[in-house]
């Protein structure tokens, strides 16, 4: 099979990751259950930040947020692992801006995540994620944005949602842990 994944807040905990940074940057202290009740992707608000603030720090701490020590979420390095010792082919789309794609791709390599050259997709628009997925012709795609997810709905593709604080409103199969990956792939084939 052909199996489709984003990175940020599918496979790895990006998010929490840099919320937990702009506690240390900002010197706050902001619990984790305020985190995992954020209704939208950005995370400034907790923090007092404007609109304006937030992108600005997002964007200055990139670099910092994209290649520490994010952890994936429990299970899916293991998972993909498995999928490729299957024979599964994986790919990897993600909007992730073009400057930091090199870096990921080492990144996650690193991290020990099966990457092939070709298999690798980054810094495109989310538009953009669609058409490669439609193009690739993926049997399952694993995203936490709706949007993507949404757009795929006249594709023979099984879309299936990472369960995130932002994505409740989404009637879509949910993955909550990476444990339950094989036996939701099987349940919808």
């Amino acid at each position: 099979m052909k199996f489709g994944f984003d990175i940020d807040d599918t496979l790895i905990n990006l998010r929490a990751h840099a919320f937990s940074l702009y506690n240390q940057k900002l010197g706050k202290n902001i619990p984790q259950e305020v985190f995992q009740a954020l209704q939208r992707v950005e995370i400034h608000e907790p923090f007092g930040l404007t609109e304006t603030e937030g992108a600005t720090m997002w964007n200055h701490s990139m670099e910092e947020i994209y290649f520490t020590d994010c952890p994936s979420f429990e299970g899916a390095l293991e998972t993909l692992q498995l999928l490729a010792q299957q024979g599964h082919e994986i790919y990897y789309i993600t909007s992730r801006p073009k400057q930091y794609c090199a870096r990921t791709r080492e990144w996650m390599v690193a991290q020990g995540f099966p990457i092939k050259d070709s298999h690798f997709f980054c810094g495109m628009q989310d538009i953009e994620k669609v058409e490669i997925i439609q193009k690739l012709a993926l049997d399952v795609y694993v995203d936490d944005k709706p949007a993507v997810l949404e757009t795929l709905g006249n594709v023979a593709t099984k879309v299936i949602l990472k369960n995130q604080s932002y994505n409740q409103q989404v009637n879509l199969p949910r993955l909550n842990h990476w444990n339950e990956f094989l036996k939701i792939i099987r349940v919808n084939e």
